[in-house]
């Protein structure tokens, strides 16, 4: 038997279920094609991600103060004859702390000397300035970078202290450092003296 060909009705019907079907294809492909897109956006942003940082961070130092100690007592430096023409006797250590933690930084320590008197000081009973030598002698301890050097390393270089003379000096130094050296002192007994025991000063500084 002929096949009876489809009515109007039907063949509408299945048009548009033809089209609904290719309308969910439709859908269905495009909601495909924004979910590959949204995964290979978010693998791109997994794929950029960091996996080091590095943050600039700073801090500071700071320097301290230079000093300079000396014997804290009186110190005595023996005893000669009034004939003997001369006395030497050692100070005791004197000592600078630079703690100031410079690069290439540097200090000089210097001397003087004041008179020596005994009893009422008294041209008889006094010895002047000028007749008072020191000698620094080598460092008997130093620490830290750099040069630390006594300005006077044998009693053939001992200078007259009535001014300000140059002890100790230090240069190109690195950071912190000490110097210590325990010097000399040369005085010389006028023809004219008189016994007694004799007081003055032996100042040192540090700059």
């Amino acid at each position: 038997m002929a096949q009876e060909e489809p009515t109007f009705r039907e063949r509408i019907r299945n048009g548009s279920d033809q089209k609904g079907t290719s309308l969910r294809k439709l859908r269905a492909g495009l909601t495909a094609l924004v979910a590959a897109s949204l995964l290979l956006v978010a693998l791109s942003g997994v794929a950029g991600a960091a996996t080091t940082g590095t943050t600039t961070t700073t801090f500071t130092l700071t320097g301290g103060s230079i000093s300079i100690t000396v014997p804290g007592t009186t110190v005595n430096l023996g005893s000669a004859s009034v004939a003997a023409g001369s006395l030497t006797g050692q100070l005791g250590t004197i000592t600078v702390n630079d703690g100031r933690g410079l690069l290439l930084g540097g200090w000089t320590s210097s001397v003087t000397a004041s008179k020596f008197t005994t009893g009422g000081a008294t041209a008889a009973e006094t010895i002047a300035a000028t007749n008072v030598e020191y000698w620094s002698g080598a460092a008997t301890a130093t620490s830290g970078l750099g040069t630390l050097l006594g300005s006077q390393l044998s009693s053939g270089l001992a200078v007259v202290v009535n001014a300000a003379q140059t002890a100790f000096t230090g240069g190109s130094l690195i950071g912190n450092n000490t110097a210590s050296w325990n010097p000399t002192l040369i005085v010389t007994i006028p023809a004219a003296s008189v016994v007694g025991t004799y007081t003055g000063t032996v100042t040192h500084t540090v700059a």
